[in-house]
């Protein structure tokens, strides 16, 4: 069972869900917080082999991660909690495993909240994993995480988020990074899938200004879809939760003030 945390408000009937992306934890929403407990009864969990879910089932590590699995999981812990239906609040590739949530399970998702969003690989992206994959056997993980996570978030004023989630990386066993890397070969075919099939769920897609490696593709995304809305923060790069945290909160919450009225 995968480590996951509840807060309860006193007199709110409405759940929202956050999902972290790879290498984080629960933990990056921290400045979420106190804002959304105002408001709602929050859920969060620490995904396979992050955070405090750190000791899975051999049933489970023995075999190939899906980003199915991954979603089934989250599905798997509202079950648990009589959580019939829930706002999801996704951050980097936490937002494909929401869209994937939502693809298979429309039912349980009210809206979506998809920050930092990936919804394509850009030629960029798709050499970075590609030499990733050449090098993984020899050098170190971390080095490769902390590596990328420079070219994501390059700038000064990304480096809070750079450090919380390297340093929350740094948790993660080898083993369980390479089951997770596996996943990378699922990611191009599974998002072209996504970006075709809307799912009729109202989305608000929540980028920074500065998110170069992503932003241009979620534009292209939102065009097409009839049910989305992009929001860009100005001076903000990738993990907008992290670094714009004020902007993010004001944003998010309005707009499920607005679904939830």
């Amino acid at each position: 069972m995968l480590y996951s945390k509840t807060y309860n408000h006193p007199s709110s009937n409405t759940w929202v869900v956050f999902i972290h992306g790879v290498g984080g934890s629960s933990a990056i929403w921290f400045k979420q917080l106190r804002e959304y407990q105002k408001h709602f009864n929050l859920l969060l969990i620490d995904l396979r082999g992050h955070g405090k879910s750190q000791k899975l089932p051999d049933h489970v590590t023995e075999n190939v991660y899906t980003f199915k699995d991954i979603g089934q999981d989250v599905i798997n812990i509202m079950d648990e909690l009589s959580i019939h239906k829930a706002h999801f609040i996704g951050i980097s590739l936490g937002t494909i495993i929401t869209r994937v949530i939502a693809e298979y399970h429309p039912d349980k998702v009210l809206s979506m909240i998809l920050g930092g969003a990936v919804t394509q690989l850009n030629i960029r992206s798709s050499i970075l994993l590609w030499l990733a994959d050449q090098v993984k056997s020899i050098v170190p993980f971390i080095w490769l995480y902390s590596f990328y996570a420079f070219i994501l978030m390059p700038r000064r004023r990304n480096r809070e988020s750079r450090m919380l989630f390297i340093r929350e990386a740094k948790k993660l066993s080898r083993a369980e990074i390479m089951r997770w890397f596996k996943l990378t070969s699922q990611l191009s075919p599974l998002l072209k899938h996504l970006r075709s099939h809307e799912v009729p769920v109202p989305t608000l897609y929540i980028m920074g200004e500065e998110d170069y490696m992503f932003l241009p593709l979620v534009r292209k995304t939102v065009n097409h879809h009839q049910f989305s809305t992009l929001h860009i923060i100005k001076s903000c790069g990738h993990v907008v939760n992290v670094e714009c945290p004020e902007q993010f909160n004001l944003l998010s919450l309005n707009f499920l003030k607005t679904i939830s009225s």
